[in-house]
């Protein structure tokens, strides 16, 4: 089906990177003929290094409050003012090691939408929750928890990425169709709770997503691109990817 979603590529560095990779994908990947939007995710303390870059930059995390004594927070004023335009957010590593609920997620997500960010929020499920066949309650838990505090002219505003969580970093991916069946029923889902919003919003796909399955997971009609971990310190394999969503 046709429609007018930007396709997007997101690179999560993790913690990951150093001077020389900022320095060799912000003087490459400007020689890029791309059409997709492109959004890199380093750590912050290099997001300042990025002074010659004609892609978008994005933050790996961010506070929910606006600033004070929080030790070692970031505000999204903050991440604006390193360049940023965009934020992850929910991310399941974040979810699992720091405890973040879904709850959570949704307020550093309206925090970023009020103050000119635009979110990419992280849903997923883990490989228990695949085996139980329970992916939608689980992953219906988390859009609820955006649909209830956020209005549909915010939602507007985000990108959904599907992570299945037992495939980051295993080296397994889910098929295309097990993420297109996961894209459709998000899409749905915030249609059916926010207006029809779900048509408008980007959905990416991030799981173990390759130069070599990008093309074919990036061809299903619910999936507008990916947030890409590893292969995103990898300035060949992420332009291949990024190419995959033109």
């Amino acid at each position: 089906m046709e429609n007018n979603r930007v396709p997007m590529v997101a690179g999560n560095w993790k913690m990951n990177g150093d001077r020389s990779l900022v320095s060799q994908f912000s003087n490459e990947l400007k020689t890029q003929q791309l059409s997709c939007t492109v959004v890199i995710c380093p750590p912050s303390i290099y997001l300042p290094l990025f002074s010659n870059h004609d892609f978008s930059l994005g933050g790996q995390n961010v506070s929910h409050l606006d600033n004070g004594a929080h030790t070692g927070e970031l505000s999204v004023a903050m991440l604006k003012d390193a360049g940023c335009s965009h934020v992850i957010v929910g991310h399941s590593e974040r979810r699992e090691s720091q405890h973040e609920s879904s709850e959570l997620v949704a307020k550093k997500a309206a925090q970023a939408i009020e103050q000119g960010l635009v979110p990419i929020v992280c849903v997923g499920e883990p490989l228990s929750v695949r085996e139980q066949q329970t992916v939608e309650a689980f992953i219906g838990d988390q859009i609820k928890a955006l649909t209830d505090l956020l209005s549909v002219e915010a939602l507007k505003r985000c990108v959904i990425a599907y992570e299945p969580i037992w495939a980051i970093g295993t080296g397994k991916t889910a098929t295309p169709q097990q993420a297109q069946e996961v894209h459709a029923f998000i899409r749905q889902t915030l249609n059916e709770n926010a207006q029809g919003v779900g048509d408008s919003i980007s959905l990416l796909y991030g799981g173990s997503v390759k130069a070599d399955n990008a093309k074919e997971l990036f061809s299903q009609p619910d999936v507008d691109g990916g947030l890409i971990g590893g292969a995103s310190l990898k300035l060949e394999d992420f332009i291949a990817i990024c190419q995959a969503a033109n």
